[in-house]
């Protein structure tokens, strides 16, 4: 299965631009294995204190967009879980600035978040992994909206692939 195989409906329109920076070729597998490895490689070469980076005024440090990329992973996982089990619960939306106001990143080390973000996403591979074809054309309402769980492995990579390309043009 490929992003190409997605239908309009399996998704919202809000989630267009991640899911068309998926090579449309790949699997849903290899998506996951080659956004996680550009972004490891990109966050594990960065110098010592870049991470405290933000390319402008108001906008989130390398750091605080890793943790939003931590947070949003797991959040998307939750609900590809719960659509790959069949639950039909119409699930929330979440505010992704309102999770960077209150995450304390002092006492975080740069390289454990990596290596947490890297943790988490060998997670949602197994997830994937474990869902049947049935599982994952199962739809449900995610944020008011459309979404298959298939569609939500496809965001969750282009999300990955959006992050990527911010850091490598602007950071």
């Amino acid at each position: 299965m490929t992003a190409a195989d997605l239908t309009p409906d399996e998704y919202a329109t809000f989630y267009h631009g991640y899911v068309s920076l998926v090579p449309p070729a790949i699997t849903l597998r290899s998506a996951l294995d080659d956004s996680a490895a550009g972004l490891s490689e990109y966050l594990n070469e960065l110098a010592d204190g870049r991470e405290e980076y933000a390319y402008a005024p108001g906008k989130w440090t390398i750091k605080q967009a890793v943790q939003h990329l931590i947070d949003t992973e797991r959040i998307m996982a939750a609900r590809a879980l719960r659509l790959g089990r069949h639950d039909a619960t119409p699930l929330p939306g979440f505010d992704q600035d309102s999770y960077a106001a209150v995450a304390d990143l002092r006492h975080r080390e740069f390289p454990r978040m990596v290596a947490e973000l890297e943790t988490i996403r060998k997670t949602t591979v197994s997830l994937f992994n474990g869902f049947t074809d049935e599982d994952l054309r199962f739809r449900g309402t995610v944020s008011g909206g459309p979404m298959s769980c298939r569609a939500l492995g496809f965001i969750i990579c282009g999300h990955g692939y959006h992050h990527l390309n911010v850091f490598r043009e602007r950071y």
